[in-house]
C-alpha cells in the first residue's frame, strides 16, 4: 500500500510539467485522483493515463466539483496551476489581473471551499506550487514575481493559522524545471534558470520527501536556501547580485 492509499487528491495544472509529475506520483502511492488543466485535451490525456477524474477548465472553479465528485471529502489539494506572466512595471492591467487571479486567488478560492471540511475532520493537506520566485524574484517578470510572493504569503498564513487544527501546508519553491514554463521564460529563463534546471519528477520527489518529514518549505534546489538567507540578512548584497543578472540579461 502506498503512503496515500485511498486518499482523494486534486492536482491543478496537471496536463504537463510539474502538475503531471505530482499526479503520477500520487497515483503510484495509491491516491484517488482528480486532475485539472485549462486545456481539455491535456486534462483528458492525464486522466486516462492515471484512471483519474477529469476536471478541465479554470483552476479557480474546480474545487466544488472535485468535492462533489469525491462525496464531500478532498484529502489533498495541490494548487499547481500558474501563469508565467512576464513583463515589467508597464505590463498591462490584464496581465497583472490574470496573474493575480491564477497564481493567488485560485488558491484562496480552493481553500474557501475545502477548509471547513478539513477543520471539521481535523486533517487536510494543501500543497502550493510557488516557485523560487516567491522566495526571491525573477528578472523580467514583475507580475509573476509579485503574485508568487503572494502565493507564498497565503500558504504561510494558512500554516501558522491552522497547523494545530490538523492542516498540513507545503510550499514548493523550485528554480528552473524543464517544462513549457521554462521555455516561455525566454532569454531570462535561459540565463537564470536553465543552467541548473531539473526534471518535473525531481520536484515530485522533493515534495514527497518533505511531506514525510513534515516540512512547510520544499526546496528541490537546495541552494535556494542560501540565496533566501542572503536576501534576508544582506539585502544590499543580494539586490546587487540580482541587478548584475538584470544587466547581463539586458546586454544579451
Amino acid at each position: 500500500m502506498g503512503a496515500f492509499e485511498g486518499q482523494r487528491v486534486v492536482v491543478t495544472g496537471a496536463g504537463g510539467g510539474i502538475g503531471a509529475a505530482l499526479a503520477r506520483r500520487f497515483a503510484e502511492e495509491g491516491a484517488r485522483l482528480a486532475v485539472n488543466d485549462l486545456d481539455p485535451g491535456r486534462t483528458a490525456g492525464i486522466a486516462a493515463e492515471l484512471d483519474a477524474l477529469a476536471l478541465p477548465g479554470d483552476a479557480s472553479a474546480i474545487a466544488p466539483a472535485a468535492l462533489a465528485a469525491f462525496d464531500g471529502t478532498v484529502d489533498v489539494y495541490c494548487a499547481n496551476a500558474g501563469i508565467p506572466a512576464g513583463g515589467d512595471a508597464f505590463a498591462d492591467e490584464d496581465a497583472w489581473a490574470a496573474a493575480w487571479d491564477t497564481n493567488v486567488m485560485s488558491h484562496v478560492r480552493a481553500v474557501r471551499t475545502l477548509l471547513p471540511g478539513w477543520l471539521d475532520r481535523g486533517r487536510g493537506r494543501f500543497v502550493s506550487t510557488v516557485s523560487a520566485a516567491g522566495l526571491l524574484t525573477m528578472i523580467g517578470a514583475a507580475p509573476y514575481s509579485v503574485t508568487k510572493h503572494g502565493a507564498l504569503a497565503f500558504a504561510e498564513w494558512l500554516s501558522l493559522t491552522y497547523r494545530h487544527r490538523g492542516l498540513d501546508v507545503h510550499a514548493i519553491c523550485p528554480q528552473g524545471v524543464r517544462t513549457d514554463m521554462l521555455t516561455a521564460a525566454g532569454t531570462a529563463g535561459e540565463l537564470v534558470l536553465a543552467p541548473t534546471a531539473i526534471e518535473p519528477a525531481d520536484v515530485a520527489d522533493a515534495l514527497f520527501e518533505g511531506m514525510a518529514k513534515g516540512r512547510f518549505l520544499i526546496l528541490p534546489h537546495p541552494e535556494v536556501a542560501d540565496y533566501y538567507r542572503t536576501r534576508a540578512t544582506d539585502p544590499e548584497r543580494w539586490l546587487g547580485s540580482m541587478n548584475h543578472l538584470q544587466r547581463n540579461w539586458e546586454g544579451a
